[in-house]
């Protein structure tokens, strides 16, 4: 897929160049909670539009679950942010990416891991499941 493809290039370039900020002034070894705090005062030092923490409904057969899933962050109105401090990301992380986009309704999560040294790591992870065709509500 060339750079013309990318789906919100300019918008995932900016939450990534954050999360790299972060990344050089704490560097690897915190708990995900600390990475969190940091990124909600990077975004909005970027001014970068960012939800922290929004409760995405979930329905099943018609009916909304009383549990509600948690990404992050949804940034941009549109992209998943998931953060991680762990050793390496693994399939289960990309699933819970891909289950809040389905959730969501949207088409892009970025999966990114503070735990990895030498340095940051991250993924793109796109929904290509019907993007949009779930849309659940998101509460703040």
């Amino acid at each position: 897929m060339s750079d013309e493809e990318l789906i919100y290039q300019e918008e995932s370039y900016a939450i990534i160049g954050g999360c790299f900020n972060v990344y050089r002034d704490k560097g690897c070894g915190f708990l995900e909670p600390v990475y969190q705090e940091c990124m909600e005062i990077e975004f909005e030092h970027l001014k970068l539009p960012a939800l922290p923490k929004p409760k995405l409904e979930l329905n099943y057969r018609g009916r909304v679950l009383q549990h509600k899933y948690e990404p992050d962050f949804i940034c941009y109105g549109k992209i998943i942010l998931e953060l991680k401090a762990v050793s390496g990301l693994t399939d289960e992380h990309r699933a819970q990416v891909l289950n809040y986009l389905n959730a969501a309704g949207f088409q892009l999560g970025l999966l990114v891991n503070f735990g990895h040294y030498p340095g940051l790591e991250y993924e793109r992870i796109v929904n290509t499941r019907r993007p949009g065709a779930q849309r659940s509500k998101i509460e703040q």
